[in-house]
């Protein structure tokens, strides 16, 4: 499973890059007012970064304005992936951008219908918003294995792209459905590595290599 990094924050980007971990961003409005930063200077900075797709969200109600925004914003580098929401004027403007060969990520998706739908108009990726659907008293990952399970039956080739991740028990129920990508904010992903009987284990350690009095170094 790839991992996609959810956040417009260059040195969190930069930190996992380095490890490794990043396969990909995602970024939205959100994360782009929270960023306090220019939507194509900091994009710009992170495909220079990361060789992988970073989703850029179009604004535009209209299925026009989100094919004239994702022109826009597909010129700031290749690695750019349109990230067009789940409405009827989304999946045509989907329609169009697959169309001319650009990626696009369609978004806010929240029902095994609306993933069909995006993957017959084209979409690259589906973003379906597991921690959302938790949200409201429904399991996200239910939602998980039907797109999967339909995306298999007709060999669609519209990647899994699990959104709104929330924990690292998010992630690896992700990876056992066999979802393509997961985006997570970098906090998550490092939540990853901790266990508690793992520092547990490690205090151990160290109290017995203190009683050895030796140094490695």
């Amino acid at each position: 499973m790839k991992f996609f990094v959810d956040t417009a924050d260059i040195d969190a980007i930069r930190e996992l890059h380095e490890l490794g971990m990043v396969d990909g961003v995602t970024t939205n409005p959100s994360l782009i007012m929270k960023s306090g930063r220019d939507i194509k200077e900091v994009t710009a900075e992170i495909c220079a970064l990361v060789p992988g797709p970073v989703s850029a969200e179009t604004v535009a109600l209209d299925a026009d304005g989100m094919i004239a925004e994702g022109r826009e914003l597909a010129k700031i580098a290749e690695n750019i992936a349109i990230k067009v929401p789940l409405t009827w004027a989304g999946l045509q403007a989907c329609k169009v951008l697959s169309g001319e060969g650009r990626m696009v990520n369609v978004t806010l998706c929240f029902s095994a219908n609306q993933a069909l739908l995006a993957a017959k108009a084209g979409a690259t990726f589906i973003s379906p918003f597991v921690g959302r659907l938790d949200d409201i008293n429904i399991d996200g990952m239910d939602l998980i294995a039907e797109i999967r399970q339909i995306y298999d039956n007709y060999d669609f080739s519209t990647e899994i792209l699990v959104a709104s991740i929330r924990s690292a028990n998010h992630m690896k129920e992700a990876a056992l459905l066999g979802a393509d990508v997961a985006t997570a904010p970098p906090n998550v992903i490092k939540a990853m590595a901790s266990h508690v009987l793992t520092d547990k284990g490690l205090d151990a350690f160290m109290a017995d290599w203190a009683k050895t009095g030796q140094t490695i170094l």
